[in-house]
C-alpha cells in the first residue's frame, strides 16, 4: 500500500485545509481584494483555527506546525503588501491584535566569536474605537515603553560591538513574544539573553490596560488594602515545593542552608503579568529564586487564590 493510502484522516483534512489557505494567500497577493474574497477569508480562517486546535489536542503531527505557519503566515507577511489588503484585515478583530506589535529594528552580527540577533519590536495601535482621553493615554504609554525597549536594546548593541574586539566569545539575542491580548489588557514579553562563557537571560513584562490606556502596576489589580503581597508569595512557596518534590531535578531556593538567598516574598516591583484567563503570572530572571540551570521561570497564580482581593 502507498504511503498515500496511509495518511490517517487527519493528515487528509490538513491537506484540504493548506490547499485552501495557499489558494487564499494567492489571492491576498492580488493588488484589491473583492468583499467576497474578505468574507471568505473571514470563514476559511475561522476554519483553520478550529481545526487546529482541535488536532493539537490530539498529536503533535508535523504538518499541523505547517498549517498553522501558513496560517499565520498570511497575517504577518501580507498586510505590508497593500494598502487595500491590510484596510481589509483590519476589519478582523483578532487580526487586529496580530498586527498591534511590529519590527521596529533589526541587528544582526556574526563572526567565529561574535554573534547578535537582535529584534526591537515597537507597539503599534489602532486608533479607532476609542475614547479620545484614553487613545491618548494609550499613546503616552506605547511611546513610553516603545523608548524604554530602544534604550535597553540600544545599550545592548553598545555593549556587544565594545566587546567585539576582544578575546573569548560573546552572544546576544533579543527576542519578543505577545503573551495576552483580550479586551482588557495586552502584555509584550521581551526576552533577552546574553552569554560571554556563560549566559544569562532575564525579561521584561509590559502590560497596558486598555480600559485606562496606562501601564498595569500590580496594586492595581486589588482592593486598598489587601494584603496580595502574602497571599501571592506562600502560593509562590508551595509550587515550588510541590515542583520539588515531584522532580529531583527541580530545585529552588526555598530551604537552602544559605538562609540569605531563601525566596521569602515578591515586593511590587517583581515582574508579573496577566494571561488569557486573566490570572496572575509572576515572573522571575535567572538566579532570582533558583540556580541558573533553572532558567527564568514563571508562576501563575491561580484565580481561587487571590479571588476575595481582586478588584
Amino acid at each position: 500500500m502507498s504511503m498515500i493510502h496511509n495518511f490517517s484522516e487527519t493528515e487528509k483534512q490538513y491537506n484540504k485545509t493548506e490547499d485552501k489557505l495557499l489558494k487564499l494567500k494567492s489571492e491576498y497577493q492580488k493588488p484589491h481584494m473583492s468583499e467576497e474574497q474578505v468574507k471568505l477569508l473571514r470563514q476559511k480562517i475561522k476554519e483553520a483555527d478550529r481545526m487546529y486546535q482541535k488536532e493539537r489536542k490530539k498529536s503533535n503531527i508535523v504538518k499541523w506546525t505547517a498549517a498553522a505557519a501558513v496560517f499565520i503566515g498570511a497575517f504577518i507577511i501580507l498586510p505590508n503588501t497593500s494598502y487595500t489588503i491590510a484596510h481589509a484585515m483590519e476589519q478582523i478583530p483578532i487580526l487586529g491584535q496580530l498586527v498591534e506589535v511590529v519590527t521596529f529594528r533589526n541587528y544582526e552580527y556574526e563572526t567565529d566569536r561574535n554573534m547578535a540577533d537582535i529584534t526591537v519590536p515597537e507597539i503599534k495601535l489602532d486608533e479607532a474605537a476609542q475614547d479620545s482621553d484614553v487613545q491618548e493615554k494609550l499613546e503616552q504609554t506605547a511611546d513610553e515603553i516603545n523608548a524604554e525597549i530602544q534604550e535597553i536594546t540600544d545599550r545592548l548593541v553598545e555593549e556587544f560591538e565594545a566587546n567585539i574586539d576582544e578575546e573569548g566569545y560573546q552572544d546576544v539575542t533579543v527576542k519578543s513574544e505577545v503573551l495576552a491580548t483580550t479586551a482588557d489588557y495586552f502584555t509584550l514579553k521581551l526576552i533577552c539573553f546574553q552569554a560571554a562563557g556563560s549566559g544569562y537571560q532575564w525579561n521584561y513584562y509590559y502590560t497596558i490596560d486598555l480600559k485606562t490606556g496606562e501601564r498595569l502596576r500590580m496594586k492595581d489589580l486589588f482592593i486598598e488594602g489587601a494584603d496580595y503581597i502574602t497571599a501571592i508569595s506562600e502560593n509562590i512557596k508551595e509550587q515550588m515545593q510541590a515542583q520539588m518534590d515531584a522532580d529531583e531535578n527541580v530545585y529552588y531556593w526555598l530551604h537552602d542552608e544559605i538562609e540569605e538567598w531563601n525566596f521569602k516574598a515578591i515586593t511590587d516591583e517583581t515582574s508579573f503579568y496577566l494571561n488569557e484567563k486573566g490570572n496572575m503570572v509572576i515572573g522571575f530572571n535567572e538566579g532570582d529564586v533558583a540556580p541558573m540551570y533553572m532558567g527564568a521561570v514563571e508562576f501563575e497564580i491561580p484565580a481561587e487564590v487571590l479571588a476575595d482581593i481582586r478588584k
